[in-house]
């Protein structure tokens, strides 16, 4: 069944089975129809996200195992709520302490039933794969190895001896290994089985292969035949060799489970049509609500003040495309090496098993896959070796990208390698199983490289309105027109009725309250680069002024954290910034003293809970105030109410400020039942309730229909209707609106027919026809209106 909304927990072992079934019967009266859970399947000791799964087999014990989770799913039902659970088909830890399939294929090599499980590539290891497990080199590390039986040990870590090896010395024992121990940054050059991203403790799975996919879902599909579980969530299906083909099998083993997958769409790019699933999780919807909330002009100006006080090189954050090329260039040279590498070896071979292909030196066709790599303006395109070619794939290679690459090349003629691997990347070129694994290699390398430059550099470089800098979002456009959004929703409503929204995530940078906060900047940039400018005056000098641009900005958006907790959630999450952009510090080469001043910076700074600093941010925030309250009812209730299934990340249905993970990811806490309810609470009960009372109106054949207003302030007026009878208005741009004199006689034209109910003010009643919009807006920025029903009829829906 299709979901009415989804509510997402974030499980872990402080935050179990147990503890989310005592939130089941508050999140029933919410008005959710779901609860959405991350990973349930066995993962290392401690996880708390779940990602990093051992066992496809079994759920996972510190949440409560199988029964507590069925437990769940009965006290659930019993309330009226199904499950969704989220599942990670990409990938395993690569810890053999718990990863029995990794730890057979060490034991055993290319010989192991379960070497099939993994992407390794046994040829380039000269038979091994490498393990870039050890602090230094191997040399150094000597002395810290010691068999116990048939394991190898290594302070914590333990690997399984290949059988007849434990009575060896040490060095040839550690040589007869179907595995190579070695410093861990080797991994950038040598490493030989695909991970997520570029971390390699994440090992690749193969579940393209239908044993693989049989024995690693055979757990999940049990518990969604039986009922247990209503939908799946995919994590990262670009991580796949082939995500039409798995979700495919996925729809036809699940029965056609409602199915939406973690795919970030860039620009206008769209979902695959062929696709057996009901859509996205919903960043590509994040994205047009945040930024109807941005002022164009104003973030234009903001980025000009940017550029004065921050003094960006433009390709190290001045420019948005630059800062993002730059990136692109040191990714794919530097963490993701390896497998540029492997693309490189994949392509010789092709060329030299055809003739007419031979003679393309290697370092033509690594220049040509790294030129080629970073010009994808997408994640990745989708293409099967010898299958039909799409428009989509071709796009993401274009004629542009290709000439681009050439022009590198001092000599023309060795250019022609860029035409042979564009061939070989759309699966076009070349004979056997190596066309097929460069194909598939390719875009998987693509889309880490996308993640890796952009969302975890560039957002981190490029930092002029830091609300902007979310996934599946675009930083150097960050305003979206009404015209834009409407369009947006109508493909939605034709194509994808049944997708996932969102505004907050787990992986989300900033909470959407946060972001809202900060978009409101984007309406008052000069007094901001006034604030900022007298801020710096007022605290120690940070280490760099982008630094300063950025901690600025997000200890604005979190003036309201708690009294005392500044310090320990700012830190933090600046510190991941600087060491993600990698301008001045990084997690593989930090600068200490770097580190330190800006430690200094933000503890005297942004994240004072007292002082010159923290009295000049909190009165700013306090004149800023109703704005953001208007942004933050204004993007809860677009969301909860435009096509799709909205998601709630667990506790944003109260304002909710947080920043990276792991700040996001704090064990979910219900509220007091005698609490009272905020705003925001009262505005998303009530939009649940009417989508779960009316799903004829929001479902998969409901309508969508912009609603026009009309008078000087029209612009700061979005409404629409669903399926004629429920009708959403926000305001936006509030501060501007303010300062040009408020709605001055604008009118919103409702449908004419009957009497429409403000659900959110009980009593206020508006006819059909055209109403005033200072008078909609009269209580609170934001209105949720419902078609009173004739005398003598039920509410249709």
């Amino acid at each position: 069944m299709t979901p009415s909304a989804t509510y997402r927990l974030q499980l872990q072992p402080d935050f179990p089975f147990s503890a989310a079934e005592d939130a089941v019967p508050y999140l029933a009266t919410l008005g959710v129809s779901h609860l959405h859970l991350s990973p349930v399947l066995e993962a290392v000791p401690g996880s708390t996200h779940g990602y990093d799964v051992v066992d496809h087999g079994r759920v996972r014990a510190e949440l409560g195992g199988e029964d507590g989770l069925r437990r769940l799913a009965r006290t659930a039902r019993s309330h009226g709520l199904g499950l969704v659970l989220d599942i990670v088909p990409n990938h395993m830890a690569a810890d053999p302490r718990h990863n029995h399939a990794l730890r057979e294929v060490l034991r055993e090599g290319p010989g192991s039933p379960y070497a099939r499980w993994f992407d390794i590539d046994w040829a380039a290891g000269d038979g091994k794969i490498l393990l870039p497990v050890l602090g230094g080199r191997l040399g150094d590390e000597m002395d810290g190895f010691r068999v116990d039986g048939d394991v190898l040990r290594h302070g914590e870590q333990e690997f399984p001896l290949r059988d007849g090896t434990s009575g060896l010395p040490l060095p040839e024992l550690l040589d007869a290994q179907h595995y190579r121990l070695c410093w861990w940054r080797l991994a950038r050059t040598e490493l030989n089985y695909r991970r997520f991203f570029t971390i390699s403790e994440l090992i690749g799975v193969r579940v393209e292969d239908p044993e693989v996919f049989a024995a690693t879902h055979a757990k999940i599909l049990e518990l969604v035949r039986d009922g247990t579980v209503e939908g799946l969530r995919i994590d990262h299906p670009d991580g796949l060799a082939d995500p039409a083909g798995y979700l495919e099998r996925l729809s036809v083993a699940s029965g056609g489970a409602w199915t939406v997958v973690e795919k970030i769409l860039t620009g206008p790019e769209p979902l695959p049509a062929g696709w057996a699933v009901a859509g996205t999780t919903g960043y590509d919807a994040l994205h047009r609500i945040d930024g109807l909330f941005v002022d164009p002009v104003g973030a234009a100006e903001l980025l000009g003040h940017y550029r004065e006080s921050a003094s960006p090189a433009g390709d190290r954050g001045g420019y948005w495309q630059a800062t993002v090329r730059r990136a692109a260039y040191r990714v794919v040279t530097h963490e993701l090496a390896a497998e540029t590498a492997l693309l490189t070896r994949l392509a010789s071979r092709v060329c030299a098993e055809d003739p007419a292909l031979r003679d393309h030196a290697p370092w033509a066709l690594r220049t040509a896959v790294r030129e080629l790599l970073v010009r994808v303006p997408v994640y990745r395109p989708y293409v099967t070796a010898g299958g039909p070619r799409t428009e989509s794939a071709g796009a993401a290679l274009d004629a542009t990208a290709v000439s681009d690459a050439k022009a590198v090349f001092a000599v023309r003629e060795e250019a022609s390698a860029v035409d042979v691997v564009r061939e070989l990347a759309l699966g076009r070129l070349g004979p056997g199983s190596d066309r097929a694994a460069f194909c598939d290699r390719f875009a998987q390398t693509a889309s880490a490289l996308r993640a890796k430059s952009v969302e975890d550099t560039a957002y981190y470089r490029y930092v002029p309105l830091i609300s902007a800098n979310e996934v599946g979002g675009d930083p150097g456009r960050p305003a979206v027109a009404p015209e834009d959004f409407h369009a947006f929703c109508a493909r939605l409503a034709r194509d994808w009725p049944a997708t996932g929204t969102a505004l907050t995530t787990h992986d989300t940078k900033r909470s959407a309250d946060v972001r809202a906060a900060v978009a409101v900047l984007s309406e008052c940039p000069g007094r901001w680069s006034r604030l900022v400018a007298e801020l710096a005056r007022t605290a120690p000098a940070a280490p760099d002024p982008q630094l300063a641009w950025q901690a600025w900005q997000t200890a604005f958006g979190c003036v309201g954290f708690p009294a005392g907790e500044q310090a320990a959630r700012l830190a933090p999450a600046l510190l991941k910034a600087v060491r993600e952009s990698g301008l001045f510090t990084s997690w593989t080469e930090p600068d200490p003293g770097y580190e330190r001043a800006m430690s200094d910076f933000v503890a005297a700074g942004p994240a004072a809970a007292t002082g010159p600093a923290r009295e000049l941010l909190t009165e700013f925030a306090a004149t800023l105030a109703p704005h953001v309250r208007a942004n933050v009812l204004g993007a809860a209730l677009v969301q909860l109410t435009m096509p799709g299934v909205p998601d709630l990340y667990q506790g944003t249905e109260r304002e909710y400020l947080a920043l990276v993970d792991p700040d996001n990811r704090r064990p979910f806490s219900p509220p007091s039942p005698n609490a009272p309810a905020s705003a925001k609470e009262e505005l998303t009960a009530a939009a649940l309730r009417l989508r779960r009372e009316r799903p004829g109106v929001f479902g998969e054949s409901g309508t969508y229909a912009p609603l026009a207003a009309s008078g000087p302030a029209a612009g700061h007026c979005l409404a629409f209707c669903r399926s004629g009878e429920v009708v959403t208005a926000v305001t936006r741009l509030s501060l501007r609106l303010a300062e040009s004199g408020g709605w001055r006689g604008t009118e919103l034209a409702l449908p004419d027919d009957g009497v429409w109910r403000d659900l959110l003010a009980p009593g206020r009643e508006f006819s059909g026809g055209t109403v005033a919009v200072a008078e909609l807006f009269d209580e609170r920025p934001v209105a949720l209106l419902s078609r009173g029903a004739p005398a003598g009829t039920s509410d249709p829906g």
